[in-house]
C-alpha cells in the first residue's frame, strides 16, 4: 500500500544556512566552499573533505559534532545516522517532523554536496573483487536519495560542474534556492544514483557470469546534445557509459564540426569493422554509408587500401565515413580529402595528416588510441515497444572458425584468403548480406534486402557500375569469391553469384537444401566452404 501524502506545499525559495559536504571527487571543492561561506552558509563535512576545506582556511564542523558519534569501521559508517538523515528528510512545515527535529536536537541541512566512491573507475581498472566491492558507496547514495526526495526543502548537488550555477543562484536569490532549481538538481541526483547502481548490478552479473539477470539496468552520462536524431524532427542525445573499448565514444575529436546522431552510428560501425584487421598484418580501410560498408580493402599501405576500397562503390562513398586500422599518414590523408567525407576515424594521426585534414574545416577527425578487440565479449541493446532486446556482442571471428570444404573442389590458397576476408566483411553488413571480394578488396556489396538473391544481384549490379566508372572491360566480380552472412535457402542466390563471376563461396550452411546448393556448386566447378556460424545483422 502506498504511503499517503500530507499535501504540504513546497516553498519556492528556501534559504541555505547549513551545507553538508562529503565528496570523493574534490575538483573545485575549495572554491565552492569559499563561495558558500561568502553566502553565509555554515559548512559541515566528513573525513578527507573536511580536511581539504580546513586546509583552505575555512571554518568547518565535523559531522560527528552533529551525530555525537565518531566515524567507525574504516569510514564505512559516518553519515548513516538519524541526525544526518533526519536533517535531510525532515519536512520543515510538518508540525510532527518539526517537533521530532526539535526533541532530538536535529539541526536541518539545507544543501547536500555529495559525489560517490569511484566504483565505475575502479571496476574498469581491473582491480580485484574485494577492491571493487569496497568502492561501492553506501552512505553517499543514501544521503543523495534522501535529499533528492526532500527537494521541497533541500538542494542536492552531485556534479562539480554545477557548483558555479549553485553559487550564481544563491547570489541571485539573496542566499536562497528556488523550487524549480531544487527540482532539477533532484532529478539529476536520482539519475546519478540509478546509473551508479546500474554499474554495480552490471558488474555483479558479469563477474558471476549471470547472462540474463532478472532485473537489467543501464546507465550513462550525457556527452552531448545532438542537433537532431536520425531525422530533423527527432531530438537526440549521446550518452557514454564509461566502457573503455576504443571507438567513437572514447575518441578525441581533433577537428571538425559536432558529430551528428547518424555520424556517431556510422562511425561506430566503421571502426568496429576495421577492428577485425590486425594492423601488424596489413593496412585496412573501410568506407561506411548508412551503417553499411560500401568499400573495404586491405593492402600494404593505407593509401593503397583506401584507393581499392573507394573503387568498390565510388558513388556511395561520397559523404561517407572512413575508418582505418593504422595511424593516418600523409599519403592516405591526401587521397581521402579528394572525396567529400564526413568523418575519419583512426587509432592516431601524424602531424602532417592532421594539417592536411585541417584544410577541410567541417571534416571530423577522430583518434582513438587503439582498436576494438573483435574477440571481446560485451552486450548490445536494442529498444522495442515496452522493452529491450539484450544480446552478447557478435565476437565470432572467421580465423577462429573450423571451416569445412563441402564441394568436390577445394578453394585455392588465394581463394581461401579472399573467402576469409569477405566473411569478415559480411559480419558487418546488414542482412541479407552478400559480399564479393577479390585480392583483399570488396568488389561488390549487397545489403539489407528481404531476399538473399536480391542482395546478390544488387552487389553484382554495383560491381558493373563501378567497372564502368573505372573504364574496365568487365566487373571485378569476374574471378572473385563471395560471402553470405547466412545460408542460401535455395540455389538461386548461389547461381546469381556464379553468373556474376564468383569462383568460390563461403557461407554458414545449415539449410534444409544444403545438398541442392552444394550440388549446384559442384555442377559449376565452384568451391564452397561452410563456417557453421551465422552473422545476421539487423
Amino acid at each position: 500500500m502506498a504511503v499517503a501524502a500530507k499535501n504540504i506545499p513546497a516553498p519556492d525559495l528556501v534559504p541555505v544556512r547549513r551545507a553538508l559536504l562529503s565528496v570523493f571527487n574534490k575538483t573545485g571543492l575549495t572554491d565552492f566552499a569559499k563561495g558558500l561561506v561568502a553566502a553565509g552558509v555554515e559548512l559541515v563535512s566528513t573525513g578527507g573533505t573536511a580536511k581539504a576545506i580546513a586546509e583552505a582556511g575555512l571554518a568547518v564542523r565535523d559531522v560527528s559534532e552533529l551525530t555525537g558519534f565518531p566515524e567507525i569501521m574504516d569510514g564505512r559508517v559516518k553519515t548513516l545516522h538519524p541526525s544526518v538523515h533526519g536533517a535531510l528528510l525532515g519536512v520543515r512545515d510538518d508540525p510532527e517532523h518539526a517537533k521530532a527535529m526539535h526533541d532530538h536536537r536535529i539541526e536541518p541541512i539545507d544543501l547536500l554536496v555529495c559525489n560517490l566512491y569511484p566504483f565505475e573507475e575502479v571496476r574498469r581498472s581491473g582491480a580485484d573483487y574485494a577492491a571493487v566491492v569496497e568502492n561501492i558507496d553506501i552512505g553517499g547514495p543514501a544521503m543523495i536519495r534522501a535529499s533528492a526526495k526532500n527537494h521541497a526543502y533541500v538542494a542536492i548537488v552531485t556534479d562539480p560542474g554545477d557548483y558555479a550555477s549553485v553559487l550564481n543562484a544563491l547570489e541571485m536569490n539573496i542566499g536562497s534556492l528556488s523550487l524549480d532549481f531544487r527540482q532539477k538538481l533532484a532529478a539529476k541526483a536520482f539519475a546519478r544514483t540509478a546509473s551508479y547502481d546500474a554499474a554495480i548490478s552490471g558488474w555483479f552479473a558479469e563477474t558471476l557470469e549471470i547472462e540474463h539477470p532478472t532485473w537489467r539496468t543501464f546507465g550513462g552520462r550525457l556527452e552531448s546534445v545532438m542537433r537532431y536524431g536520425e531525422n530533423p524532427h527527432q531530438s537526440a542525445g549521446f550518452y557514454v557509459n564509461g566502457d573503455k573499448r576504443p571507438g567513437v565514444a572514447t575518441a578525441r575529436q581533433l577537428q571538425g564540426k559536432q558529430l551528428s546522431y547518424n555520424n556517431i552510428n556510422d562511425t561506430d560501425a566503421a571502426f568496429e569493422l576495421v577492428g577485425e584487421f590486425d594492423p601488424n598484418r596489413c593496412a585496412a580501410v573501410a568506407i561506411i554509408k548508412h551503417a553499411n560498408p560500401c568499400g573495404v580493402a586491405e593492402d600494404a599501405s593505407l593509401a593503397a587500401a583506401y584507393a581499392r576500397a573507394l573503387a568498390c562503390d565510388p558513388v556511395s562513398a561520397f559523404g561517407g565515413i572512413v575508418a582505418m586500422n593504422r595511424i593516418l599518414d600523409t599519403e592516405a590523408a591526401q587521397e581521402i580529402v579528394k572525396t567529400f567525407t564526413e568523418v575519419i576515424i583512426a587509432p592516431d594521426a601524424s602531424e602532417d595528416a592532421v594539417r592536411i585534414i585541417a584544410a577541410k574545416k567541417n571534416l571530423r577527425l577522430l583518434v582513438t588510441g587503439g582498436l576494438p578487440d573483435p574477440h571481446a565479449g560485451g552486450i548490445t541493446v536494442k529498444s522495442v515497444a515496452g522493452g529491450m532486446l539484450v544480446q552478447g556482442r557478435d565476437n565470432a571471428v572467421v580465423d577462429d572458425l573450423e571451416l569445412k570444404v563441402v564441394t568436390r573442389r577445394a578453394p585455392t590458397a588465394a581463394e581461401m584468403a579472399d573467402l576469409k576476408f569477405a566473411f569478415r566483411i559480411a559480419k558487418h553488413v546488414k542482412s541479407n548480406a552478400i559480399v564479393y571480394a577479390k585480392d583483399g578488396a570488396t568488389v561488390g556489396i549487397g545489403a539489407g534486402q528481404m531476399s538473399r538473391v536480391d542482395s546478390s544481384r544488387i552487389a553484382a549490379r554495383k560491381a558493373l557500375d563501378a567497372a564502368e566508372a573505372a573504364g574496365l572491360a568487365e566487373p571485378l566480380t569476374k574471378g572473385s569469391v563471395v560471402a553470405s552472412d547466412a545460408f542460401f535457402p535455395f540455389a538461386d542466390g548461389l547461381i546469381s553469384a556464379i553468373e556474376a563471376g564468383a569462383t568460390a563461396v563461403i557461407q554458414p550452411g545449415g539449410s534444409m537444401r544444403d545438398e541442392d546448393v552444394i550440388a549446384a556448386a559442384d555442377a559449376h566447378g565452384i568451391a564452397m566452404v561452410f563456417t557453421g556460424v551465422r552473422h545476421f545483422r539487423h
